[in-house]
């Protein structure tokens, strides 16, 4: 796993062998987050990382500026990684970890994010209904955005909050935002 951009650009970090998640390629990153540093200023979002896995996308968001990112891994082994890179890069204040089953947390949150990238397991039961549980519970702040990372066999085209898709190799990310009142 490397840190793709920002002060921490090029720090590499190895996760264990028992390690099941599927990290972000640095290409997609790379790319996601060039579309990103036009649209947001990263030192006032607020992130929500939801199914963390590695922790890559919650570094990058902290690499980059961001004073607060929620990282949400259920997977003991992947937690403790997350944990120990954390301190490793001295983000212990930036970086809030919890421990916990991303699908009990959405209705159990009571903050509000500017930012919500969730990279649930592209074969997870449910996939299709995470956009639709972070706006019913209201997850995002007004003219927040939700990115979802999923496999090229989930299509949310037809999602009435969806107003971008980006295609890189087998990784597609489905943008959502959340209406204004």
């Amino acid at each position: 796993m490397r840190i793709v951009g920002g002060e921490m650009k090029g720090r590499l970090f190895k996760p264990g062998k028992n390690f099941k998640a599927r990290p972000t390629t640095d290409f997609a990153k790379e790319n996601l987050f060039n579309i990103l540093s036009n649209r947001i200023d990263f030192e006032e979002t607020k992130v929500l990382d939801l199914f963390s896995g590695t922790g890559s996308i919650s570094f990058e968001f902290a690499s980059r500026g961001c004073r607060s990112v929620t990282s949400v891994e259920i997977d003991h082994v992947h937690y403790a990684f997350i944990s120990s890179v954390s301190q490793q890069l001295h983000l212990e204040n930036v970086v809030h970890l919890l421990r916990y089953d991303v699908l009990k947390f959405i209705p159990r949150c009571t903050e509000k994010y500017d930012l919500i990238f969730a990279d649930p397991p592209y074969q997870l039961k449910g996939l299709k209904d995470i956009p639709d549980l972070i706006l019913k519970y209201e997850l995002l702040n007004p003219g927040g955005l939700l990115i979802l990372e999923h496999g090229k066999t989930d299509n949310f085209a037809a999602h009435p909050f969806l107003f971008e898709e980006r295609e890189y190799g087998s990784i597609h990310f489905s943008f959502f935002r959340q209406a204004t009142y």
